[in-house]
């Protein structure tokens, strides 16, 4: 491989993963409708459930609701869903791994 190419392909791969999480951010706001929180109070490794968002069991079927609509991946066992929502962080790399091939 060439060393440059690998480069851009980490570069490339590094900024679709910050767009994600971007992204996540402002549809959490929209389908939860939380007016008092901004995109850049949620970080990427703040807990979300339990959280300062406050996030409880029926957020999280909200946003499992919007994930398979949006991205196409299912969370559909409780243990999946706690890995998965650990953080912002966790919740992008879950999507980026297991959506279709197309979606990113």
């Amino acid at each position: 491989d060439n060393p440059i190419f690998r480069f851009l392909k980490d570069l490339l791969r590094e900024k679709l993963m910050i767009n994600l999480i971007d992204e996540l951010r402002i549809k959490i706001i929209d389908t939860l409708k939380l007016e008092d929180i901004s995109p850049a109070d949620i970080g990427e490794e703040d807990q979300l459930v339990g959280g300062e968002l406050g996030l409880d069991s029926i957020d999280v079927l909200e946003l499992v609701i919007m994930i398979e609509k949006d991205y196409a991946v299912k969370i559909d066992n409780k243990e999946l869903g706690a890995r998965v929502f650990a953080n912002l962080k966790t919740l992008a790399n879950h999507i980026r791994e297991t959506a279709p091939e197309g979606i990113f």
